[in-house]
């Protein structure tokens, strides 16, 4: 992953990786076609979108990789349910299991039983479902910015501080998943990890949204770590990590803001395990992990994500437990324009 974070980055410097950010470029060509006639014909009505009997958010973002959706979700769900409204969380089920959900469903379903999550990749009908079946008073839809064929009320766009444009190319040179300009159809730009990044950083990612979405509401918000979570769904304070030995891993897009989140906490960290996002846990991965903590007789803890505790399963690898740090979304600036759009999706309910 870091290799590839420096090859995109241009840090990576010589003839090879030029070539290489040739190639890829090159190859991002027909991505970016495909992506301009796709948003001409939702933005023409030359492809239909289909408007749900019930309210529709979307929370997505231009960049591949882990902007924190998962947890603006679920302060969003959580801020719907204080107010007594019945929601349902829609996504397409990237990588799911053969249950049939996912990393991010499973995660959700422990922290917030009381949120039905339907995967689907048709999320029209999802939509339907909710409406129908579960009495959904409002949908949240997950990962939902370039799912265009479902209308939706509110539009959220979640950009990450520390990699804001995705090396400013599309798929596969950059990170972005369409152009910038897309900001366009933004009602709400919450930045994440607003805290990782210094304020001229902050005001500079400002001036450049603003240019596309001069009427969106502005947010910017932190990642706090607020509890460590077993298996067992038993939990501990983060303070128990101060000074302690730790072994991390995680399959994340963009691993960087956890591994922060962890060295934060003013905990030693010894050695961080990386896999590929959305990754399916096996055998031959826990072996893998298991030899890690063995080289560390004096490791502490093995802590990971949510996601990835969803799919690992156990309360220890070896004879150390094993945690998720749980993080969750604080509002640093903004709060109240954001209320305000929220509570005007209240009155559609």
């Amino acid at each position: 992953m870091q290799k590839i974070t420096r090859l995109l980055s241009g840090e990576k410097t010589g003839a090879l990786p030029s070539l290489t950010r040739t190639l890829l470029w090159i190859l991002s060509q027909p991505y970016s076609l495909v992506t301009l006639v796709r948003n001409w014909g939702y933005d023409r009505g030359w492809l239909r979108s289909y408007q749900a009997p019930i309210p529709v958010i979307s929370v997505g973002n231009l960049t591949v990789g882990g902007t924190g959706k998962s947890p603006a979700v679920m302060f969003l769900a959580k801020w719907f349910r204080t107010n007594g409204v019945r929601i349902t969380v829609i996504s397409r089920g990237y990588k799911a299991g053969d249950d049939g959900t996912n990393d991010e469903a499973k995660e959700m379903e422990a922290r917030m039983p009381d949120v039905p999550h339907l995967q689907n990749p048709d999320r029209v009908a999802a939509a339907q479902l909710a409406y129908e079946e579960l009495e959904t008073q409002l949908v949240l839809l997950d990962d939902g910015f370039q799912h265009r064929r479902l209308k939706r009320d509110l539009n959220i766009v979640l950009i990450d501080a520390t990699i804001p444009f995705g090396y400013e190319h599309l798929l596969p040179r950059g990170l972005l998943r369409e152009p910038i300009r897309s900001l366009n159809r933004v009602d709400i730009v919450v930045v994440t990890r607003a805290d990782q990044v210094d304020s001229q950083k902050l005001a500079e990612i400002r001036t450049r949204v603003q240019r596309y979405a001069p009427k969106a509401a502005w947010v910017e918000t932190d990642h706090r770590p607020f509890q460590l979570r077993n298996s067992s769904q038993l939990t501990a304070s983060v303070d128990s990590l101060k000074q302690k030995k730790v072994i991390a891993f995680c399959g994340l897009g963009n691993p960087k803001g956890f591994i922060d989140s962890i060295r934060q906490l003013d905990a030693s960290l010894l050695e961080t395990v990386l896999f590929p996002d959305h990754h399916a846990y096996t055998a031959e991965d826990m072996q893998k992990l298991s030899k890690v903590v063995a080289s560390y007789p004096d490791c502490d803890a093995l802590v990971c994500t949510g996601k990835d505790l969803a799919k690992v399963g156990v309360d220890q690898i070896g004879n150390v437990p094993l945690w998720s740090l749980d993080i969750e979304l604080e509002v640093r600036h903004g709060l109240e324009p954001l209320e305000e759009r929220l509570h005007e999706i209240l009155k559609l309910v």
